[in-house]
């Protein structure tokens, strides 16, 4: 998704990257002790199965140890403060996604870190889309079935999403423009308890990332009725994408790399570098697959081309919204 719709806009610095490459990698810094990547989220989850994944190949590569620590709290912006804070000498990365590096920034008036000027991005490593479902006893088996029930039923077109602020809570915004019915968004304490009420007939639509939604989904606990990519997610062949249910919308979120602005740019270049041969890697990307988290492989300056085309698609989105945390 990420690479096909940003493949213009990212191909000169390829080019060049290509060209450039052997020379850069001659004169690349060397790490002599361990690198840490912060995640901001416990064990188990996307963002956190991405992180050991690639940190096993990252460690080879590198020559040093690499750890992988949990730092929780405040939906991940706890992390992304203690990166920012990283000086020069330190190897520590954040693997932080756009709830963190993109929604908070609009969001939350007071923020300990500014996510643009704080950081530098290293390497977008995954990505992966949203699903819109419902549970499988509903009587709604499609889009067009949604969409028509919605507008028989504003008032309850609830649309249950893992957290307030989240993706898919914006997401869900989206939709409601897309079919011109305005929905409740009900934020949750993650995924799980959606789930739950999703199937309980609690509420009765919700929207999630995929990797949360396709094994229920293949479970027949629940219905997916489309899903946000350009093409037809190869786990899920007889979902369509919502473009191809009649619905205009497309997106996908990420798991990238970022350093503190301390970090010497040589270095941050480096580690770009040899995540994206990490993630290039074949086995890698099938143990990525695997775990239902889609891989890319990108460098700093492509990274940063990427993040910069997701803010300008979701900023107006957020903003938009009127959505504020004041607290």
């Amino acid at each position: 998704m990420i690479e096909n719709a940003f493949r213009a806009a990212l191909l000169p610095c390829m080019l060049f990257a290509a060209c450039t490459a052997g020379a850069a990698q001659d004169n690349a810094p060397k790490l002599s002790t361990p690198v840490t990547i912060v995640v901001g989220y416990a064990p188990g989850g996307a963002t956190d199965r991405a992180a050991r994944i690639v940190a096993t190949s990252l460690q080879a590569k590198l020559g040093v140890s690499v750890v992988v620590e949990n730092k929780t709290g405040a939906g991940g912006r706890i992390a992304a403060q203690h990166v920012k804070n990283a000086g020069p000498d330190e190897n520590m990365l954040l693997l932080g996604n756009p709830a963190v590096m993109v929604v908070a920034p609009f969001v939350f008036e007071s923020l300990a870190y500014d996510a643009v000027k704080d950081f530098q991005p290293v390497s977008m490593v995954t990505e992966y889309g949203f699903g819109v479902a419902v549970s499988a006893d509903s009587q709604i088996k499609d889009m067009k079935g949604l969409v028509n029930w919605a507008k028989s039923n504003p008032d309850k077109f609830n649309i249950g999403v893992p957290a307030t602020g989240s993706l898919p809570h914006f997401f869900g915004l989206m939709l409601s423009e897309q079919i011109g019915t305005e929905g409740q968004i009900i934020g949750y304490r993650g995924s799980a308890p959606v789930i739950t009420d999703l199937i309980g007939g609690a509420v009765p639509v919700a929207i999630d990332t995929l990797d949360v939604l396709t094994r229920q989904h293949e479970g027949k606990r629940i219905r997916i009725l489309a899903t946000s990519g350009q093409e037809r997610e190869a786990a899920l062949p007889d979902v369509p994408t919502f473009t191809q249910a009649g619905v205009d919308l497309q997106a996908a979120g990420w798991n990238t790399f970022f350093a503190s602005s301390a970090m010497p740019k040589a270095k941050a270049d480096m580690l770009g570098e040899t995540l994206k041969s990490v993630t290039a890697d074949p086995d890698v990307r099938k143990t990525l697959l695997q775990n239902d988290l889609i891989p890319v492989s990108a460098n700093a300056q492509e990274t940063g081309k990427l993040v910069d085309a997701f803010r300008a698609q979701w900023a107006p989105v957020v903003k938009d919204s009127g959505f504020v945390v004041t607290q």
